[in-house]
């Protein structure tokens, strides 16, 4: 069985989460198994390696799961992209709108050097909002999208064809 196909058995289908209608992807099974924990790090990383990527950018929160572990394997920078008013010294931010509302994402100013390719890792990629609004900061700090890793894929939500203006390196391990 090949790891697309063990992480959708392992990820827990939740109907009418977080309203009737929607049916949530439930990482928390795939996380609490160290095993195939260890193959999606291993995945990412062999994906990654000798591309010439700086450091991994990971959104809050669930782009810290695999990011960090992700870059301690690729022996890189591990940078945060967290909500609005989390994080302790000067920072950079990016507001966007998102289905019902809006949202202002931030990292800190020293976060990324210029010139600097950076992966952008979360764990889901639905429409691409807050990956875009990651993508604007890293150029923000005069940073290169060098390319995107998700574990999951919502493939009807197009997120994919809106991250293609900053890299075309967008891997997904699972689509649905």
């Amino acid at each position: 069985m090949n790891l697309s196909e063990k992480i959708k058995q392992t990820v827990r289908n939740v109907p009418d989460f977080p309203k009737p209608g929607i049916n949530f992807k439930d990482i928390s099974p795939v996380v609490e198994n160290p095993e195939l924990s260890k193959e999606i790090v291993k995945e990412f990383a062999n994906l990654l390696r000798g591309k010439g990527i700086d450091a991994i950018v990971g959104v809050e929160s669930r782009g810290f799961i695999y990011g960090m572990p992700l870059a301690l394997e690729l022996n890189i920078p591990f940078v945060l992209v967290r909500k609005v008013g989390k994080l302790p010294f000067d920072t950079v931010q990016y507001s966007y709108d998102l289905e019902y509302g809006s949202a202002t994402v931030e990292m800190h100013v020293d976060s990324i050097k210029p010139g600097w390719n950076v992966f952008i890792h979360d764990d889901l990629l639905a429409t691409g909002g807050t990956a875009i609004a990651a993508s604007e900061l890293v150029k923000k700090q005069c940073g290169k999208v060098a390319g995107y890793g998700f574990l999951i894929e919502l493939s009807f939500l197009n997120g994919t064809e809106k991250l293609k203006q900053y890299s075309d390196n967008i891997i997904n391990l699972v689509t649905y």
